[in-house]
């Protein structure tokens, strides 16, 4: 494995950080999963007091004596803080969960702007952060970022934050921080982490031919996940990156492409084929939903990521596939989640990391996936079905 130094603080962070958010179900496979990890170099892991289980599912794994061969990273969401009493009430349960009695790396989860910085420092987290270090409770306190250039500079110069996390990737390399923001956190000696390194799988599954044939053209050959993960750790700014692993070949491979990349290994030629996958996959994507799932669940009952991933598929798996998927995933269940159901209340927008214009895109939706075929085929796939 490969390690890059916190250069606040002189941490040995494994390259590759395990991303809690997508568990697979069966808590057996994630324990073996986890302390093979363990076992092979990866000493950071990262979830979140929102990510259904796991806290608790990580915290039962580590109290079987790895706890201290590891950082735990988690966090905290300022939306569900609307008082002082709140910020304990969120942060014991959290170390109750993780059977721990401290957070390596603590984070405020998806701050947007510094707004809401603001609002929390009114309610007194300023005091609270200073008990909690003193206490050795947080040893490091930081912030997970999505929103613009401008707004993410303003916050890293709003406090003595200790590291940051983004997200970034080979098709986001312009947006939300970006590059940009990567190097400015850098330059001011922070440790940077990285989130979303595949997009949610985008940038590795059901992709277009077009793109293996650009891969075809590299001078080795290597998996989608692997050039993505190489493209991200040949940014010497970058301190760890997470990935959402949630089996054991991916676990194996990312941490045996974790233990060769290194930085600045990139040629022009390399860049060059990055160029080009990027310029594909962008007119393919239509709306850049990660999955991540903050904007569910919806009162109307709307599977919004399923919708947007159906939709994008139009593009690449081609109308006739991607029309069967919708219905068989929203349509035809007893509680249907298809995107006409929208009320258009606007509470998912609240919560979207990429900012995507939900309403809006649902109304894309509902036009391209719930047209003239849509009834006749739902009928067809329901009578089906039933035999």
């Amino acid at each position: 494995m490969n390690y890059r130094t916190n250069p606040k603080n002189g941490d040995k962070l494994s390259a590759l950080g395990f991303g809690c958010m997508r568990f697979a179900k069966d808590e057996k496979e994630v324990e073996k999963q986890i302390i093979y990890a363990i076992e092979n170099g990866v000493n950071y892991f990262d979830t979140a007091y929102i990510y259904p289980k796991s806290e608790a599912i990580l915290g039962r794994v580590l109290a079987k004596g790895y706890r201290d061969r590891v950082k735990i990273a988690t966090k905290m969401p300022p939306y569900l803080i609307k008082k002082y009493e709140d910020l304990d009430k969120i942060f014991n349960a959290e170390l109750e969960r993780l059977q721990t009695d401290h957070i390596d790396y603590y984070f405020l989860h998806m701050l947007t702007d510094v707004t809401i910085w603001i609002r929390l420092v009114k309610l007194g987290i300023l005091k609270w952060i200073e008990e909690k270090k003193q206490a050795g409770q947080i040893i490091n306190i930081g912030f997970s970022y999505h929103g613009g250039r401008d707004e993410f500079k303003k916050l890293v110069d709003s406090f003595d934050w200790e590291f940051c996390m983004i997200q970034f990737n080979f098709l986001d390399e312009n947006k939300q921080a970006g590059k940009e923001g990567l190097e400015y956190a850098a330059a001011k000696g922070f440790p940077v982490m990285i989130m979303e390194p595949l997009r949610g799988g985008k940038l590795v599954t059901n992709l277009p031919k077009e793109v293996y044939k650009v891969w075809d053209q590299a001078y080795v050959q290597r998996s989608p996940a692997e050039w993505a993960f190489r493209w991200i750790w040949n940014h010497p700014e970058v301190t760890v990156v997470l990935s959402g692993m949630n089996s054991q070949a991916m676990v194996e491979e990312n941490i045996k492409t974790a233990s060769q990349a290194e930085a600045n290994a990139f040629t022009a030629a390399d860049f060059e084929l990055f160029n080009n996958v990027s310029q594909i996959l962008s007119e393919k994507i239509k709306i850049p939903c990660t999955g991540c799932n903050y904007c569910i669940p919806c009162p109307m009952g709307v599977d919004i990521p399923t919708c947007f991933s159906c939709y994008n598929d139009r593009e690449i798996e081609g109308k006739t596939s991607a029309l069967s998927k919708y219905i068989m995933q929203t349509s035809v269940k007893s509680k249907t989640s298809n995107a006409s159901l929208c009320s258009k209340c606007g509470k998912c927008e609240k919560h979207c990391p990429q900012n995507i214009k939900i309403r809006d895109e649902l109304i894309n939706v509902t036009k391209a996936m719930e047209g003239f075929y849509y009834k006749p085929t739902r009928f067809i796939i329901k009578k089906f079905m039933k035999l």
